[in-house]
């Protein structure tokens, strides 16, 4: 079992991965060796989640879900597959982590007055500047 969050875990057995060869790095490697991970996890079917957070996962990670239900993570960023897996499983983590949590409600504030006045304050200045800039010269020879 992955543990998301405590009380939320995800059978490893929901999990699939895909390998490709990578765009990242790896010298002559890269052209030989498939690097590239790509984990599978089918939201719809999987029962390690109920339904509330089926829902939740689609609402906040719809770009990230294909049509079939499935979300993709992929990690190319080390050299060896076995990095790479752990890279994507770590993402596969964040990203059920961050679609999980609540955020915090905002509470309303007010500007304080002295903030307030020292905007006012500014703005004078800087009309006053081109003010200044504006009124013509002459000079008396």
């Amino acid at each position: 079992m992955i543990e998301i969050s405590p009380g939320i875990a995800v059978s490893e057995h929901e999990l699939s991965f895909s390998f490709e060869r990578s765009p990242g790095p790896g010298g002559q490697n890269v052209n030989k060796v498939n690097t590239r991970v790509t984990l599978h996890f089918d939201v719809a079917r999987s029962t390690s989640l109920s339904n509330h957070q089926k829902t939740a996962l689609r609402s906040n990670l719809g770009s990230r879900i294909s049509q079939e239900g499935v979300l993709r993570v992929h990690s190319s960023k080390e050299r060896t597959q076995l990095a790479n897996r752990r890279a994507a499983v770590n993402r596969f983590i964040e990203l059920l982590n961050g679609a999980f949590s609540v955020p915090k409600p905002r509470k309303k504030t007010r500007v304080p007055a002295a903030a307030n006045a020292r905007r006012i304050e500014a703005k004078a200045q800087q009309g006053a500047v081109k003010r200044l800039r504006s009124q013509r010269v002459t000079l008396d020879d």
